[in-house]
């Protein structure tokens, strides 16, 4: 039995592991192709270890295991020229493109926060500008083939709510960025509605993922225990899943969905009704 997305190529941000390698999964499960990218190295201001080449590699393993294509490419969001080159090489290499995940991001918040603007900075350039970037580099194929298509932004409860905020650089910046994203998707939603090309953003609650569980956001957390407890869910759960979070995207990008656009679809267990 073939699956909703059939035929179909999606690009996705951040692919190398998380909340990426998850979509690129359950993408690939319901049939669709995978134009895979992530920067798969350090950023310096980002205190957890980021992903590596053999991260990304891993994910496209787990792609051809199911019996799906995916290239994979490294590549900085915040290097458009550069995001710009792999997008291209990818569907060169697959032949279209019609879903655009941008997914790519990063959370730099510390206990010991000692450069508030690079983190800042860098959180914005990531998050923000890197989704811009995404869109950009990849959009003019949907709207060229004609036949429609499907964008989903990741956002993040933080880009509905300012609970928990701490007035770090790093907290600042992905609070901003998250809101920012909702006025891109909602400014393309309305750009690419006559080529039927739908843009939602989902928003998550805390997920586990790497960019979540490690030393330093628990580090985070601990030292600022008023900002832990503003980030607590309504269901009796500490974290969903990143599967959680690609069930909703598989359903916003298929048929199922098809005139839907313009949501910010929240899968959070309750946390923006508490």
């Amino acid at each position: 039995m073939s699956g909703k997305l059939e035929g179909k190529v999606a690009l996705i941000t951040g692919a190398a592991r998380g909340q990426g390698r998850s979509h690129a999964l359950r993408l690939a499960e319901e049939g669709a192709d995978i134009i895979a990218i992530d920067i798969a190295k350090q950023i310096d201001s980002v205190p957890y270890p980021m992903s590596t080449p053999e991260d990304l590699a891993q994910t496209g393993k787990e792609v051809e295991a199911l019996d799906r294509r995916i290239v994979t490419y490294q590549a900085d969001v915040r290097d458009f020229a550069a995001l710009k080159k792999a997008v291209d090489a990818g569907v060169g290499e697959l032949g279209r493109l019609d879903i655009i995940l941008a997914n790519a991001g990063i959370a730099s918040h510390s206990a010991n926060e000692t450069d508030p603007l690079t983190a800042f900075d860098d959180t914005i350039a990531t998050n923000l500008a890197g989704v811009r970037h995404t869109v950009h580099a990849a959009v003019q194929y949907l709207i060229d083939q004609g036949a429609g298509g499907s964008i989903v932004l990741t956002s993040s409860t933080q880009g509905l709510s300012g609970r928990g905020g701490n007035g770090s650089g790093a907290m600042d910046g992905y609070v901003a960025a998250k809101h920012g994203v909702v006025g891109l998707m909602r400014s393309y939603a309305n750009w690419l509605a006559p080529h039927r090309i739908r843009v939602n953003s989902v928003h998550p609650t805390g997920v586990n993922t790497p960019m979540v569980v490690n030393e330093a956001m628990q580090a985070f957390l601990t030292s600022s225990p008023e900002t832990g407890s503003a980030l607590t869910n309504l269901l009796p759960v500490e974290m969903i899943e990143a599967r959680d979070i690609s069930n909703a995207i598989a359903f916003l990008v298929s048929d199922d969905a098809r005139y839907i656009t313009g949501v910010t679809l929240p899968v959070d267990a309750g946390f923006m009704v508490k």
